[in-house]
């Protein structure tokens, strides 16, 4: 079998280990090839350091390859039936297309490298954890300059201390980060200068989560348009700016994992599997936190939308003000959750824009207002009809008194 490629997944990405042309033969005939970043060399990301001397020298090829997996691409190589290996949560295969047939097919002579040895394996995932975040952290770097918020703005203008603290705990993780890069591992005094950090980033996330659900309980208690305006304004400012620290404190944490992660490959390999899944769970765990706080808000901002819906034909232009500020809030979250990857029950708003609320409203009116005419012209039909009814009687009746009274002084004057 000519062409072998070795596939190892984890579920959030792909490592390909193979000749190049093949890997990238592969990519486009599978639908693989990503639109977006470019596939990450290993060799350029790992070139030394305890995760490739466990992974061994082929995960530092020029030939491997990782890309990060998207819903589709995730579901493409679910297809390919990699099979479960021994490494918990890491899936693999070996695959390789003969000749001419164009279809890759599945190797079953080789068990592959990896499998052969469980401890390359984990090495193998435990850089492919790596990878992921470190992605994440480019991600949350674009997105912060896409929404142009400056989040140590943001911080220095809170009062609170331990928002204070996260300005110095950003400039430790990047100082840790440089010397890993330099040196090629984490020593225990390279550790020792991050290891408390994680409380100070946790509570800083736990303060803006509770800015945010201030913001929706602000919003859950006003009733009246003209402060419902006002308020959502306020919301559309400060949701804005906490989305941008949690998305800051996310980066930092996954920069923590990624440290984590390169001390326990230096120091305890043995206990590799278990630490990374224990950080796979506590990270979905934060997004749990994060997707509940902003789910209520982006329902309470809907539910303003919706009242100012209703009465836009007596507030023209407050009503559009709070569903402007509403669409702009939940595309924002909306946009957050993609960055982060959470699944949203509520991935857009469900507003209507003002201008149709407006044109359905005013609808309603006029087909109301027609029939009011309607009604009122036929009650006055009827009125008139009951009113010529009564004419015509009252006429008959003073033609025949006025008959009866002329014949009355016709006999009168016959008997004079």
């Amino acid at each position: 079998m000519d062409n072998e490629i070795e596939l190892i997944s984890d579920g959030d990405g792909l490592t390909l280990i193979g000749n190049e042309t093949d890997i990238e033969r592969f990519l486009v005939s599978e639908g693989l090839s990503p639109k977006g970043r470019k596939p990450k060399r290993l060799k350029s990301v790992f070139g030394t350091g305890a995760a490739v001397a466990q992974a061994g020298s082929d995960i530092s090829a020029n030939s491997s390859l990782w890309l990060k997996l998207t819903k589709e691409s995730a579901q493409r190589v679910k297809e390919l039936g990699l099979m479960e290996s021994k490494t918990p949560g890491i899936s693999h295969a070996m695959i390789g297309k003969p000749g001419s047939i164009e279809k890759w097919l599945q190797v079953e002579k080789g068990a592959g490298s990896f499998l052969t040895n469980p401890a390359r394996l984990s090495g193998a995932a435990g850089i492919m954890a790596q990878l992921a975040m470190q992605q994440t952290m480019d991600e949350i770097t674009d997105y912060l300059a896409k929404i142009d918020e400056k989040v140590d703005d943001v911080l220095r203008a809170q009062k609170d201390a331990v928002l204070s603290r996260m300005i110095g705990v950003d400039f430790m993780i990047e100082e840790v980060m440089t010397i890993r890069e330099q040196v090629g591992r984490v020593s225990e005094i390279t550790w020792s200068k991050v290891q408390a950090l994680p409380t100070t980033i946790a509570d800083t996330q736990v303060y803006a989560l509770r800015q945010l659900d201030a913001l929706a309980e602000k919003m859950e208690s006003k009733t009246k348009i003209g402060d419902l305006a006002t308020t959502a304004k306020e919301v559309e400012s400060k949701a804005r700016e906490w989305l941008a620290v949690l998305a800051r404190c996310f980066q930092l944490q996954d920069a923590i994992g990624v440290v984590e992660l390169e001390r326990v490959l230096d120091a305890t390999p043995h206990e590799l599997d278990q630490h990374r899944l224990g950080l796979r769970a506590a990270r979905q765990n934060r997004l749990n936190l994060i997707s509940r706080s902003t789910e209520r808000l982006v329902a309470r901002m809907n539910a303003a939308a919706g009242m100012a819906n209703a009465k836009v034909l007596l507030h023209p232009t407050q009503s559009p003000a709070v569903v402007q500020s509403s669409n702009h809030v939940v595309t924002g979250v909306r946009d957050f959750h993609g960055l982060l990857g959470i699944e949203s029950g509520s991935q857009s708003s469900e507003t209507r824009r003002w201008v149709e609320a407006a044109t359905e409203a005013r609808d309603k009116a006029l087909e109301t207002g027609a029939k009011g005419v309607e009604a009122a012209r036929n009650l006055g039909n009827e009125t008139i009809d009951k009113a010529n009814s009564v004419k015509g009687k009252l006429s008959r009746g003073i033609a025949e008194r006025a008959r009866r009274r002329r014949q009355d002084e016709e006999e009168r004057g016959e008997a004079e």
